[in-house]
């Protein structure tokens, strides 16, 4: 994997992150080719999951691969995916490469069960827990125009954001 194909990636507050996904109708060599980019992305970034619209792109489409981000061996691919089962309650800590410099506990569910499709256009079917149903989760809602940060409370958002402007007025000069 090569640096030249690795994408740039969207941060917060970028006007695409709220926007809602919409669905791939046809898993072509486009599609493909994205893919390599995205998991090339993510494993650069030393990401564990990166949705499309993470880089620019509206559609329906996560890569997570919780092996990482040291180790590159269970990449998951999921196009159109939706949660169709959650149960119980986790809380833990998260980032994101999108939320620059920030992360915070999230309360989600412990379980989700999830169908998609594969790169081959087949229905695929995962039950997760532990690190995959947060991951899931948070890839998903990326594709519903939700960030991690939406998630948490007014308060701790609003210091997110302060900081964030310092940061930003910081790396202008």
């Amino acid at each position: 994997m090569s640096k030249e194909n690795t994408l740039k990636i969207l941060t917060y507050p970028h006007p695409i992150l709220k926007k809602k996904s919409i669905p791939i109708a046809q898993i072509d060599e486009n599609i493909k080719s994205l893919v390599k980019q995205m998991a090339t992305t993510m494993y650069e970034n030393k990401g564990i999951g990166l949705a499309a619209p993470q880089i620019g792109q509206n559609i329906r489409l996560i890569t997570v691969d919780i092996s990482g981000p040291e180790k590159r061996e269970n990449l998951l691919t999921l196009i159109n995916p939706q949660i169709i089962e959650k149960s119980g309650e986790t809380e833990s800590e998260e980032g994101c490469l999108s939320v620059i410099g920030y992360r915070a506990k999230v309360k989600r569910a412990a379980k989700v069960k999830v169908v998609a499709q594969n790169l081959e256009a087949d229905r695929i079917e995962i039950e997760a827990d532990d690190l995959l149903a947060i991951c899931l989760q948070h890839e998903i809602d990326h594709l519903e125009g939700i960030l991690f940060i939406d998630r948490i409370s007014r308060l701790k958002r609003n210091l997110y954001e302060r900081r964030l402007k310092k940061w930003l007025k910081q790396s202008k000069k």
